[in-house]
C-alpha cells in the first residue's frame, strides 16, 4: 500500500486532510457546547444564553456537514484517481508482457488484478484518507475533552476500551487469513468462469455441460463457503461494539449520578463526557472497520505491485536508433538462435536467409518445427539468444519496438478480430486509412465480396474474436488488416490455412503486383501455399534443414519431399 501510496495525488490528500480536520474540530466543540447550553442555560433559565448558544452549535454543525462532504468529495476522487491510475499502468504493463510473463500469471489472474484486486485497494485508500486519519485524532481530542470536562469518570476508559479491542483483536485474528484465501479462490473462480465461456463449443461438442457445471459449482461452492465462514465471525463485531458502548454508557451513568448527587458533577458534564466517550469508542471501532479490510487491501495491492514490477524482458534501447520506410527493404536473420524460458532445447536454431524488397519467402515444416516461433521474431515479441536479426539494415534490437512494428503488417496463425466494426478493424494498423484503401485491401484478400454483402457493409458489427464470422472469413479479414498497414514487411502466420485452394491461389495471384516494394514472409503447412515464392525454407525440429526454391527443393530435399508426397499423393506439382 505505501508503494502504491507514491501514486497519490498529493494536494487532493491535502485537501481531504484539512477538511477532516475542520470536521474533528465541529464534532470536538459539539458535547462542551451541549453542556454550556444545559448547565448555563437550561439550569439558570437563561433563554438568551441558549439562543446565542444555539446559534453558535447551529455554525459548528454547519461547518461540520461541509467539511464531511467535502473530506468524502476528495478522499472519494483521490481514491478513484489512484484506481484509474494503477489500472493505466497495469494496462500498459501486460501490453508489453511476452508470453513468459503472460504465461506466469494468466490471464484470469491479470483480469482480477485489474478489476477486483485494484477496487479493494480503491475502496481500502478511501477508508484510509476518510476513517484512518480521522479516527486517532478524533480520539484523542475526546479523550482530552472527556478528561479536561470531568477527570473524575477517565477510570471508566481503563476498563471498557480493552475489553473491546480484545475482541476485535480476536476476530480480525479470526477473519483475516480468511479474506487472504478469497483473493485466491477469486482468482479461480474467474478462471473457470472464463475457460467455460471461451471453450463453450467445446465443451457441447464433447458433451461436457454436466462436468463442466460440476467444476465451476465447486469454485463456486467453495468461494461462498469461505466468505460465508469469514462473514459469519465478522457478526460477532457488531454486538462486541453494542457490549463496549453499553458497557460504558452503564458505568458512566452509574458513576455520574453518584457524583451528580453529591454536588462534585453538573449535569452537562455528565452529558459531554458521555458523548466525548462515544466518539472515542466511535473511533476505536472505526479504526477496527479498517484494520478489518486492511489485510484485503494489502493482498491486493501486493498482487498489483507484482504485476507493476515485473520487468520486462523486452526493453527499449536508452537511445534507440532511427528506423524508417526504407527504399533498400530487407529482412536479415543472421545465425540467430532461440530458446524459451526454461526450455533445454531450443526452439529455433543457426537460421539464417536474407529477404529484399519484392521478395517472397515462404517458411514450411511439420507442426512443432518453429515456424510461429520465428514469425514471432521479426516483430520483436520474443527476444533471440545468439545472432541478430536486421530490419533494413538495422538489429531490431537497437530500435525502438513501436517504430519496428509500424514497419511490420502481421496476419497472426490465429485470425483475432476485435468487437467492434469491420472499419474499426480495417483501420486497426493504420488509424488514416480511407474506405477506397480498405475495400482494394479486401479485394486483394479475397474479402471483397463476402463484406460487400453483408447489410451494413464495411460498418457491418464484429462480435469479439470475430464470433459472428467463419474461419475463412476471418482470416481474410485478418490478412487485410495486415495490407492495410501500408508496411515495409508483411507477415502471414499461416494465415491461408483456413482458405480453400482456389481461394488461397486466388488470394497469392493478387498479391503479387501489390508487393513489388513490400518483403512477403508466408509461413505454411500447405505446399501449395509456398510453391510460387522465390525462396522457401523447411524447418524440422528449429533448424533450418532445406533452402531454395520449390524446383529445387522438389529434387534435393527429403523433408520437403515427404511433406508433397503426403499432401499432394504424388501429384506433379
Amino acid at each position: 500500500m505505501i508503494k502504491l501510496g507514491k501514486l497519490m495525488n498529493t494536494p487532493r490528500v491535502l485537501l481531504s486532510l484539512l477538511f477532516m480536520a475542520l470536521q474533528v474540530v465541529g464534532m470536538l466543540a459539539m458535547p462542551t457546547i451541549t453542556a454550556n447550553i444545559i448547565d448555563f442555560g437550561v439550569a439558570q433559565g437563561d433563554i438568551n444564553y441558549i439562543i446565542r448558544t444555539g446559534f453558535i452549535m447551529l455554525g459548528f454543525t454547519f461547518l461540520t456537514i461541509v467539511s464531511a462532504l467535502l473530506n468524502v468529495y476528495y478522499g472519494a476522487k483521490e481514491s478513484q484517481g489512484l484506481g484509474d491510475t494503477i489500472r493505466r499502468k497495469i494496462y500498459t504493463m501486460v501490453t508489453y508482457f511476452t508470453n513468459e510473463e503472460l504465461d506466469r500469471f494468466g490471464t484470469s489472474t491479470l483480469i482480477t488484478r485489474t478489476t477486483n484486486d485494484i477496487m479493494q485497494i480503491q475502496f481500502v485508500m478511501m477508508m484510509i484518507i476518510r476513517i484512518m486519519t480521522l479516527a486517532p485524532f478524533l480520539m484523542i481530542g475526546a479523550g482530552i475533552m472527556a478528561y479536561t470536562r470531568e477527570p473524575n469518570l477517565a477510570f471508566v476508559f481503563l476498563i471498557s476500551m480493552p475489553i473491546l479491542m480484545v475482541l476485535l483483536y480476536l476476530i480480525l485474528r479470526l477473519t483475516s487469513p480468511i479474506f487472504k484465501s478469497l483473493q485466491l479462490k477469486t482468482d479461480r473462480l474467474n478462471r473457470v468462469f472464463r475457460e467455460g465461456l471461451t471453450g463453450i463449443r467445446v465443451i457441447r461438442a464433447f458433451n461436457k455441460d454436466a462436468y463442466e457445471k460440476e467444476r465451476f459449482d465447486d469454485a463456486n461452492w467453495d468461494f461462498a463457503s469461505t466468505s460465508i465462514k469469514a462473514h459469519t465471525i465478522l457478526a460477532f463485531m457488531m454486538p462486541s461494539m453494542v457490549f463496549a458502548v453499553s458497557l460504558t454508557n452503564i458505568m458512566i451513568t452509574w458513576f455520574g449520578a453518584q457524583f451528580i448527587s453529591v454536588g462534585e458533577m453538573q449535569v452537562g458534564n455528565l452529558v459531554a463526557f458521555m458523548t466525548y466517550a462515544m466518539q472515542i469508542l466511535l473511533g476505536i471501532m472505526m479504526v477496527s472497520f479498517v484494520l478489518f479490510f486492511l489485510p484485503r487491501g494489502q493482498i491486493a495491492a501486493a498482487r498489483v505491485i507484482e504485476v507493476l514490477e515485473t520487468p520486462n524482458i523486452i526493453k527499449d534501447p536508452d537511445e534507440p536508433k532511427e528506423l524508417k520506410q526504407d527504399t533498400n527493404v530487407s529482412l536479415h536473420f543472421n545465425q540467430i538462435s532461440y530458446r524459451y524460458p526454461g526450455a533445454e532445447e531450443l526452439a529455433l536454431e543457426n537460421i539464417d536467409f536474407r529477404l529484399n524488397k519484392g521478395e517472397r519467402l515462404a517458411i514450411i515444416g511439420g507442426t512443432g518445427s518453429g515456424k510461429t516461433t520465428l514469425a514471432n521474431l521479426i516483430p520483436r515479441l520474443y527476444d533471440i539468444e545468439s545472432g541478430s536479426i536486421e530490419v533494413n539494415g538495422i538489429d531490431i534490437r537497437e530500435v525502438a519496438q513501436g517504430a519496428l512494428r509500424r514497419l511490420i503488417g502481421f496476419a497472426p496463425q490465429k485470425a483475432l478480430l476485435f468487437s467492434g466494426t469491420i472499419r474499426a478493424n480495417m483501420k486497426y494498423g493504420n488509424p488514416d486509412a480511407t474506405d477506397e484503401e480498405i475495400w482494394h485491401a479486401l479485394e486483394i484478400a479475397q474479402g471483397k465480396e463476402f463484406v460487400a454483402g453483408l447489410p451494413n457493409g464495411l460498418d457491418s458489427k464484429v462480435e469479439q474474436g470475430g464470433g459472428n464470422f467463419s474461419g475463412g472469413q476471418r482470416q481474410r479479414l485478418s490478412i487485410a488488416r495486415a495490407l492495410v498497414t501500408d508496411a515495409d514487411i508483411l507477415v502471414f502466420d499461416d494465415s491461408f490455412s483456413a482458405l480453400d485452394f482456389k481461394t488461397d491461389a486466388q488470394l497469392r495471384e493478387a498479391l503479387k503486383p501489390e508487393t513489388q516494394d513490400t518483403a512477403v514472409v508466408i509461413i505454411a503447412q500447405r505446399i501449395s501455399t509456398v510453391v510460387d515464392a522465390d525462396q522457401i525454407i523447411v524447418l524440422d525440429r528449429g533448424k533450418m534443414v532445406g533452402k531454395g526454391t520449390h524446383e529445387e527443393l522438389k529434387r534435393t530435399n527429403t523433408i520437403y519431399q515427404e511433406i508433397m508426397e503426403s499432401q499432394l499423393k504424388g501429384e506433379d506439382i
